[in-house]
């Protein structure tokens, strides 16, 4: 019965704290806006040309991202400890250790590794599945799955790295929510909305794909990002 307990205790999981040191409080509400200033910014030009402007701005999206983690969020070693070593108004010597950008570089890295080249043909899979162009569009597919890779799975690889039971409760839906599980849901679920223009038939420029997907998952991200992290952290999604 202690070994079972023992057990059920180690795999507790719980919500993602970003880090309340240095930048780290500034960032971590900066970076959505930076996130959504950099799509606007590339809006016109994405709808114009998308195959020369997606890998440009995924280049961008990526470096923010790093910055963002390396920054604001503990990585797989630190993350699921219950507080990680913080107190109310000072961090403790178990955050100063880990705490050096160059030290969190590598696994951010990886991390985006990861994301690049298991996230990403995925979720263009998964995009095929649920109706995007199989014989027509498959650079602008792969791009599209590339962003969302890079919003949705890209920092969930960096606080649980290759974890089976992790990536089974994110699965399942049955992990704490936290602004790194807020984003990628918000991310999936604005992806999903943003699908709504395309067939409606307005004529317009910006309805072709995935314009209005990589919308939705950039303002579904920003929108997760916030509600995980201020507003339902640490409580589950509830499914009937």
């Amino acid at each position: 019965m202690a070994a079972t307990e023992t057990k059920t205790k180690s795999f507790k999981s719980y919500p993602i704290e970003s880090w309340d040191d240095g930048l780290s409080p500034i960032y971590t509400h900066l970076h959505p806006l930076l996130l959504l200033g950099l799509f606007y910014y590339q809006f016109p030009s994405l709808v114009e040309k998308p195959i020369e402007t997606l890998p440009q701005t995924a280049l961008g999206v990526a470096a923010l991202q790093l910055l963002y983690l390396c920054i604001c969020i503990p990585g797989s070693n630190q993350a699921q400890l219950p507080q990680r070593g913080k107190k109310k108004g000072k961090v403790t010597q178990n955050h100063q250790g880990d705490s050096g950008f160059g030290a969190k570089l590598v696994p951010g890295i990886l991390s985006l590794i990861l994301a690049v080249t298991l996230g990403a043909p995925l979720i263009a899979i998964i995009l095929i599945l649920f109706g995007a162009p199989l014989t027509s569009h498959q650079a602008h597919t792969i791009y599209c799955g590339l962003h969302i890779a890079l919003l949705a799975a890209y920092p969930l690889f960096y606080v649980h790295g290759v974890d089976g039971a992790k990536w089974t409760e994110v699965g399942a839906l049955a992990a704490p929510i936290d602004e790194v599980f807020g984003a990628t849901v918000g991310t999936l679920i604005g992806a999903w909305v943003g699908a709504i223009p395309i067939p409606l038939d307005w004529d317009r420029e910006w309805q072709k794909w995935p314009v209005t997907i990589l919308a939705g998952a950039y303002i579904g991200y920003a929108v997760g990002k916030v509600v995980g992290g201020l507003l339902l952290k640490g409580s589950k999604i509830k499914i009937a």
